[in-house]
């Protein structure tokens, strides 16, 4: 099949011109969303009969690689609104149409973001500490506070989720979208990081914020549930992460030797350093490492597309890839860092960004430790309760 592609190279580079001053001046890219969007980037994975370009994701990953390799904040930023987008092609691909309203909407220019993680909740998508109060007509508002929302200055649906624990069948997570312009929406905090500045991922207070009964899309109990809902967000957050990582990490070893060509030796009279058996060595090794990524990624993304079924085998699989996406992306650009020498400790160099950017990765869920808990509990069983055998 031939690969189908949005990014242009001309526009990649153009994107990639603008990374360092977005960086340094904690600016959200403003210009960047602009061009992507022109270039029908967000509508990637909308189908075509509904507008979009169709792609799938497998071929959306290829794309997020290339796009984090000019400008890796920009990539996570617009990695939200792709994995919604994501989600809704998922749940309709298994014929379900609920949430066919996020790609109508998509396609016709709304920004989405993606509103679910809180401080100090390590539940991610089976808990909530926000509330989520009915209005008596299958509508909701929600009250509580999100962390780390990308695309903070520009969204203009926000997927979130809360508990409504008022009802007689035991609390209930609810999951809705709102319309930024309906109220209820505050955009609070700083965004003061060290890393992956341009993402601009501000806290958003809820206070009311209201969705109405098409616009919620699930209302099941806590914990692990194969809903097809839940199931999209996961593989695509996961999936999508992962791509954003790699790219970051083969972006290094390119600007890694480029560089160890350019840097001699005094001690190996002038020659260039990419002649040095140990730099040859340290940057074959992190080139050995990232290639056992790219084809656990297609994997998944593959399957995901072709709807195969895993069991229960799928969450702990999806935890994995972005797991080892992100811990292999930053162990390549420490050796990148390392091969470049002394020069790249500037901030002025696209490899001490990168080295920053690519840090973001282990904050992400699911993090090292989620995914060995899970792994476990699908090798060993959970963990008896206290009191029990």
């Amino acid at each position: 099949m031939t690969e189908r592609q949005i990014l242009t190279e001309e526009l990649l580079n153009r994107i990639r011109a603008r990374a360092a001053r977005y960086d340094a001046e904690n600016a959200f890219p403003h210009e960047d969303l602009a061009d992507l969007q022109a270039a029908g980037y967000l509508t990637a994975m909308v189908p075509a009969e509904l507008g979009g370009a169709g792609l799938s994701l497998e071929e959306m990953t290829r794309e997020q690689m290339r796009l984090a390799g000019a400008a890796p904040a920009t990539a996570l930023a617009v990695n939200m609104h792709h994995v919604w987008v994501g989600v809704a092609k998922s749940v309709h691909d298994r014929g379900d149409d609920s949430c066919d309203f996020i790609l109508h909407e998509a396609a016709a220019g709304e920004i989405f973001a993606f509103g679910v993680s809180e401080a100090g909740n390590d539940l991610v998508l089976f808990g909530s500490v926000t509330e989520a109060r009915p209005d008596g007509e299958g509508g909701y508002s929600f009250h509580g506070l999100k962390i780390f929302t990308s695309l903070a200055p520009v969204w203009t649906r926000l997927g979130t989720f809360g508990e409504d624990s008022t009802g007689p069948d035991g609390p209930l997570n609810v999951w809705g979208f709102l319309n930024r312009d309906g109220g209820g929406v505050e955009t609070v905090g700083e965004w003061d990081v060290m890393g992956m500045r341009a993402s601009q991922s501000f806290s958003t207070r809820l206070d009311g914020a209201h969705a109405a009964a098409d616009r919620i899309v699930r209302r099941i109990p806590p914990g692990p549930t194969t809903d097809p809902f839940i199931f999209g967000i996961f593989a695509n957050f996961e999936i999508l992460l992962a791509a954003v990582y790699t790219g970051v990490a083969k972006r290094a070893i390119d600007v890694a030797v480029a560089t160890v060509h350019k840097r001699t030796s005094l001690k190996n009279g002038g020659a260039p350093y990419a002649n040095d058996p140990d730099i040859r060595w340290r940057l074959a090794d992190a080139a050995i490492q990232l290639d056992g990524i790219y084809p656990q990624i297609a994997q998944a993304a593959r399957d995901v597309d072709e709807q195969v079924d895993r069991g229960a085998l799928w969450m702990p699989q999806l935890s994995a890839v972005k797991s080892r996406a992100s811990e292999v992306a930053l162990d390549v650009v420490t050796k990148c860092v390392r091969a470049s020498g002394g020069s790249s400790y500037s901030n002025d160099k696209e490899l001490s960004r990168l080295y920053r950017d690519v840090l973001a990765g282990i904050f992400h869920p699911s993090d090292d430790e989620s995914v060995h808990g899970a792994w476990a509990n699908v090798l060993l069983g959970p963990v008896p309760a206290a009191g029990t055998d």
